[in-house]
């Protein structure tokens, strides 16, 4: 049970550990990134709060025979509802946060929520998949970890981008929802489809990496433009980027 634990959790961790040491202009308190941590893990159980009633609505199936039913269940059974409830975790989280004073920690504090998901979410694939969880393990440990931490630098780049540039970007409160979504839709899309297509699973598989290697180039970059205008701001104590 330990090791299913450690290698469902352990690159969450990782990426967790990768994020705070690029904030190197002011690191976020231990104590918060385990906070924030939970708060994701918290965001798994709310996120059926929204997927449940979508469900019994007949916004998704239960199966997958059609490419549309692929999509359903990505937008509707995946994304719109942990998307969602990631980004009311974070919102909670960080309305009280008096450490969140740079643009930077909001990608830092998303990560932790994402990651925290994304941990809870793995040790339930990993103990349901029995005598398999170490191809699973490995397998979500390149792709599911991977595109959480995507989704997750990009719902933090526009949180900060609303919380003090909002005058500059007034439609980052609308992207730092809608982006993480249309992402999150589209990778279970691409990951659901091949359940209706299964000859194409080379190909799908293909696809899921670039689109996670595409994420974490995207997350590098943006990391950096936050990195930069917190510097500016330290140094010469102008909020202007």
């Amino acid at each position: 049970m330990l090791s299913v634990l450690a290698l469902a959790v352990l690159p969450a961790l990782i990426l967790i550990y990768y994020v705070y040491t690029q904030d190197s202009l002011q690191r976020e308190p231990t104590r918060n990134l385990v906070k924030a941590f939970f708060y994701g893990g918290a965001s798994v159980f709310a996120s059926l709060l929204i997927s449940v009633p979508f469900m019994h609505m007949g916004l998704f199936p239960q199966e997958i025979h059609t490419t549309m039913d692929a999509f359903r269940s990505a937008f509707f059974g995946a994304a719109i509802p942990e998307e969602t409830a990631k980004l009311v975790l974070l919102w909670f989280f960080l309305r009280k946060c008096k450490d969140f004073d740079e643009r930077m920690d909001g990608i830092v504090y998303a990560v932790c929520v994402g990651m925290g998901f994304a941990a809870f979410e793995n040790v339930e694939y990993l103990i349901g998949s029995g005598s398999q969880w170490v191809t699973v393990g490995i397998s979500r440990s390149l792709t599911a970890i991977p595109g959480h931490f995507g989704f997750a630098v990009v719902m933090g780049y526009y949180f900060s981008l609303h919380y003090f540039d909002r005058y500059r970007a007034p439609l980052a409160g609308l992207k730092m929802w809608l982006y993480p979504v249309l992402l999150h839709g589209g990778y279970d899309w691409i990951a659901m489809s091949q359940e209706v297509t299964p000859e194409l699973g080379g190909a799908i598989a293909l696809a899921i990496l670039l689109l996670c290697f595409g994420m974490l180039k995207w997350a590098q970059k943006h990391m950096k433009k936050h990195l930069i205008a917190d510097s500016f701001i330290h140094t010469t104590g102008v909020d202007e980027q």
